[in-house]
């Protein structure tokens, strides 16, 4: 399944998305798509109801789409997950997963308007595929384990701005935290059917040029990996968000390239899980 939300900030309405296109009202199932939803069950209840035909359409009459997830948890973050990311950015690859955490106030529509933070003058994008977690994991016994956990996954747009991450304080949170700097969605696509995470294309292009064209085989540490590494430090629960790494080609690891500024495009995609088109605008 493909689930989404639609509507104005604070007004979404959960939806599923089938395979021909058509969105179902999934309003009759829960209120929305978020923690509890996946906790309790959710996920089976909403395919239940669409094998059942018991949704009605959506009409969306051009409505806004919003993350697919209400407010997370928390958003965790992997960084130089990726061997040519850590490349160009002359960073060591590292031995052990790289964490930091995300306020989850960041993620926002995967077409909402993205703000670049006054003094900004090094704003950068990353393209990632994110998991979404669907039961309460802890210590997980490895891999196969922390698979049992994963609900989903969505494209997430970790933006960044790289002068408040890396020169003003000796963690990320600053560079990683501002509003807006994380586009979700445009739905979440549930774990069974993506037949291998590690098997899937990530691209990004800024104003109509590409900038970022991996595959997920390239990360360092595998998703699987992640989530069960996650879950010997931290309890995860259902609705937190993991955003897993980028592939090479961020502003930060391209000489000459300029960062973002106002009136710029950014348009992502991950094979499989739709694609996010987002303008900058000044904060």
């Amino acid at each position: 399944m493909k689930l989404l939300r639609i509507g104005e900030p604070g007004e979404e309405r959960p939806a599923v998305r089938t395979d021909g296109g058509v969105l179902l009202d999934l309003s009759s199932v829960t209120a929305d798509i978020d923690g509890a939803f996946l906790g309790s069950g959710g996920l089976e209840r909403a395919r239940a109801a669409v094998d059942a035909d018991l949704l009605p359409e959506f009409d969306a009459g051009g409505l806004r789409v919003g993350a697919p997830l209400a407010r997370p948890g928390k958003v965790v973050c992997v960084g130089l997950n990726y061997r040519d990311h850590a490349a160009e950015t002359k960073a060591a690859v590292p031995e052990r997963p790289v964490i930091f955490m995300k306020d989850p106030g960041t993620v926002v529509g995967p077409y909402d308007e993205v703000l670049i933070p006054r003094g900004s003058v090094k704003t950068d994008w990353e393209v990632e595929l994110a998991v979404v977690i669907g039961r309460r994991a802890r210590y997980l016994d490895g891999p196969d384990a922390a698979r049992d956990v994963i609900a989903g996954y969505a494209i997430s747009h970790d933006v960044s701005e790289r002068e408040f991450q890396l020169e003003y304080s000796p963690q990320w949170d600053l560079g990683k935290s501002c509003e807006t700097f994380n586009p979700l969605g445009p739905w979440f696509v549930t774990a069974d059917e993506v037949a291998d995470p590690q098997n899937l294309g990530l691209r990004l292009s800024v104003n109509g040029v590409k900038r970022q064209d991996g595959n997920a085989r390239d990360m360092i540490f595998p998703v699987a990996h992640i989530v069960s590494y996650l879950s010997q430090y931290m309890v995860l629960e259902p609705g937190d968000v993991i955003n897993t790494g980028t592939p090479a080609g961020v502003a930060l690891g391209l000489s000459g390239t300029p960062y973002l500024r106002p009136g710029d495009t950014v348009e992502l995609e991950i094979d499989g899980l739709g694609g996010q088109r987002q303008t900058f605008a000044q904060a």
